[in-house]
């Protein structure tokens, strides 16, 4: 059993010593890695790889101060771990994303000196995301015992990840920004080759709204408002109310889209419609 950051915020331990004690842990998880839902337990350290191929030592392909984010994230310092444990085919960084090995070899201090000059600069933040951060735990929490006490940190995820993952980052980041994809198995199988898919999203996300401050994502796909979109708003509207909500219109065929019909083509303005308006007559929380 991993030990849970203690819930007062007059905590006994900084952050940044919670940090490093469960980078340790976490790197000696490795030898038996089930960081994400697939549970692969390979032996990361001897050279194993799972679903995701990743080894023992992450990457990274891009360390910058980003304004594509939501406005009250804005501007945020994001650092792109290399690798994912799924594999959408409509990934918009798909090559760095399903390879592991794309990028620069990864220095947490290197990194953290970089974040405390944005916010010098005038970042509000510093996000750790991907590919997916979850399967790269102990680099992503040694950069966190690097970095000044009164950063807000915000971790960019798919909302896949294991029990044991939220263990070791609870009370670690500000932030969960959240993925929810899919509105049910069969697209996250067909589109993401992901099985259980719903049932570990719907779990992360109950967990990070009693541990974080909580904002999902969805980005709506051509062909999937009533499949995906409205089942996903209606799980929010009545087990997550008030959640901040960000339905993102911005589709575009990347990456693998094409192998799927539906997926060649932008989202329609009367999609996009229908989909803003099931929003306001559930009650969705929407911000930007």
């Amino acid at each position: 059993m991993i030990c849970a950051a203690p819930k007062n915020p007059l905590r006994t331990s900084t952050r940044a010593v919670l940090a490093r004690e469960r980078a340790r842990l976490a790197r000696e998880l490795l030898a038996d890695c089930r960081l994400c839902a697939h549970d692969c337990g390979v032996n990361r350290l001897a050279g194993e790889t799972g679903l995701c191929h990743a080894g023992a030592e992450a990457r990274f392909f891009s360390a910058q101060t980003e304004v594509s984010d939501e406005l009250e994230l804005m501007p945020t310092f994001s650092v792109a771990l290399s690798g994912c444990d799924l594999r959408c085919d409509f990934c918009i960084t798909g090559q760095e994303s399903w390879n592991p090995r794309a990028g620069l070899g990864f220095s947490a201090s290197k990194i953290a000196e970089q974040a405390k000059a944005a916010l010098t600069h005038g970042a509000n933040a510093i996000m750790v995301l991907g590919g997916e951060p979850t399967i790269h735990l102990p680099a992503a929490l040694e950069l966190v015992s690097v970095l000044p006490e009164s950063a807000k940190l915000i971790w960019k995820t798919n909302a896949h990840g294991s029990a044991q993952a939220r263990e070791l980052l609870d009370g670690i980041f500000d932030v969960w920004l959240a993925d929810f994809k899919f509105g049910n198995d069969s697209c996250a199988h067909r589109l993401a080759k992901t099985p259980d898919y719903g049932r570990v999203v719907r779990e992360n996300l109950f967990w990070a709204n009693e541990h974080s401050e909580l904002i999902v994502r969805h980005l709506l796909m051509p062909g999937h408002l009533e499949c995906c979109w409205r089942p996903v708003a209606e799980w929010l509207a009545e087990n997550l109310p008030g959640v901040k909500v960000n339905l993102r219109t911005s589709f575009w065929p990347a990456w693998h889209a094409r192998r799927h019909r539906e997926l060649c083509q932008p989202i329609l303005p009367a999609e996009s419609h229908r989909a803003f308006d099931l929003a306001q007559r559930l009650g969705i929380n929407l911000i930007q």
